[in-house]
């Protein structure tokens, strides 16, 4: 229909398998009204291109300079852009946007990578109290993520 409001989405995650995984979701956000935040790379170039990106400061791993960064990164953005949703599968990018984004009402979710089985991973344990949705790709990680959803394999 085409008086439905689509959605404004922001899709965050570094460049790699993360964003690979996001990508894998297009039957989802290849009609709404989206954006995303990555790194500078050469795969998420080539992979968005024609897409409206964002990008944010790596490395972002226990690198507190860079998450300060883009926590500044994340506030203006999610301010100028007022995503209804933001959805990640990580890495450590996701903290700030999911933190920032909950306080402008933004809903989140998150998907925990798939070859994390039997334990969390530090992002996924950094957002799960923040997600409204958090999706896990192994039923053995329901153990670790008590209130996850597990939707299967995204590949």
């Amino acid at each position: 229909m085409e008086n439905e409001k689509k959605l404004k989405v922001c899709l965050v995650g570094s460049s790699g398998g993360h964003l690979a995984h996001l990508y894998a979701l297009k039957p989802f956000w290849e009609n709404e009204d989206r954006f995303w935040v990555t790194f500078d790379k050469e795969d998420a170039r080539s992979l968005l291109e024609g897409e409206k990106v964002y990008n944010c400061h790596y490395p972002t791993n226990r690198n507190i300079k860079n998450l300060i960064k883009n926590w500044k990164l994340a506030k203006k953005i999610i301010k100028e852009e007022k995503p209804d949703l933001i959805i990640s599968s990580g890495a450590a990018v996701a903290v700030p946007f999911f933190y920032v984004g909950k306080k402008y009402k933004a809903k989140t979710i998150y998907i925990e990578v798939f070859d994390r089985i039997d334990k969390g991973t530090l992002t996924g344990k950094l957002v799960y109290r923040k997600t409204d949705k958090f999706i896990v790709q192994w039923e053995e990680q329901k153990k670790v993520y008590k209130k996850a959803v597990n939707l299967g394999s995204i590949f």
